[in-house]
């Protein structure tokens, strides 16, 4: 779901490029002396797209240790993506925490990676120091999916058990009765979220993946009185053009009290 982005500067950073877990998690990292962060990505997307790319730059740049992987069913990871559900790639997300991080993290969820993030972090609060959100999606499977499906589409899935998704991004993917029926389990907005960490939730208001309106929902969701939302007028969903991606750096330099330049 990302586009393309600024080349890594091979001479800035020397990624440890691996695969680990029982189903093979395809991971890349990059050590770093400062708080780490770790980059969750979106549904049906991958590690290699712009947002990640340009954290692991940024990362290099600024001496903070960085891991980014692909879920199961996606990208250079082992498993199928059928066979996904949010627990599936919840549980994921936590093989990567407690494999290749040390100490408290910064989550910086894309989309699905949003809602992933925020369930790691409850998960395990002693391991996140805060999170990060872009056009973050919690509970998407019910209210941004299966409430918008027409009938002839909730019945297929209910009795066939999948339907074929045309992507706008390209392609298309499966949504299965079971990711809906899953994602159940792990819905967030309907009671506070107990997080009481630093929170950035980054929302373009041109998205028309996830409600910009439900960043706010996120942020009064959220016990932490330290919750700040940025809504870009004409951002889409992937915010991946430079001027976002600068944005999105500026907002970790003011969290971690690095100069914003």
């Amino acid at each position: 779901m990302d586009g393309g982005n600024r080349p890594c500067d091979a001479d800035a950073m020397l990624e440890q490029v691996g695969r680990i877990g029982t189903i093979p998690l395809a991971y890349r990292a990059v050590d770093g002396a400062k708080t780490g962060i770790m980059f969750l990505g979106g549904f049906h997307s991958d590690m290699t797209g712009a947002k990640a790319e340009y954290l692991a730059n940024w990362c290099a740049d600024h001496d903070h240790a960085f891991v980014r992987f692909d879920y199961s069913g996606h990208g250079a990871s082992g498993g199928t993506f059928a066979d996904g559900t949010i627990g599936q790639w919840l549980d994921d997300a936590e093989t990567v925490l407690l494999a290749l991080t040390t100490g408290p993290q910064i989550l910086v969820g894309s989309s699905m990676g949003g809602w992933i993030g925020l369930l790691l972090a409850l998960r395990h609060t002693e391991r996140v120091a805060a999170f990060v959100g872009i056009a973050a999606a919690p509970d998407f499977t019910e209210d941004l999916m299966w409430a918008r499906f027409p009938s002839d589409t909730r019945h297929q899935i209910a009795t066939e058990g999948q339907w074929e998704r045309i992507s706008p991004y390209g392609g298309s993917y499966p949504i299965t009765r079971q990711l809906i029926l899953e994602g159940r389990k792990h819905l967030l907005l309907h009671r506070p979220i107990p997080l009481n960490i630093p929170a950035r939730l980054l929302q373009g208001q041109a998205d028309l993946d996830v409600p910009w309106r439900r960043s706010l929902a996120l942020a009064e969701a959220m016990v932490s009185s330290d919750v700040e939302v940025t809504l870009i007028k004409d951002g889409d969903h992937r915010l991946s053009t430079p001027a976002n991606l600068d944005l999105l750096g500026c907002i970790l330099s003011t969290l971690l009290r690095h100069d914003c330049a």
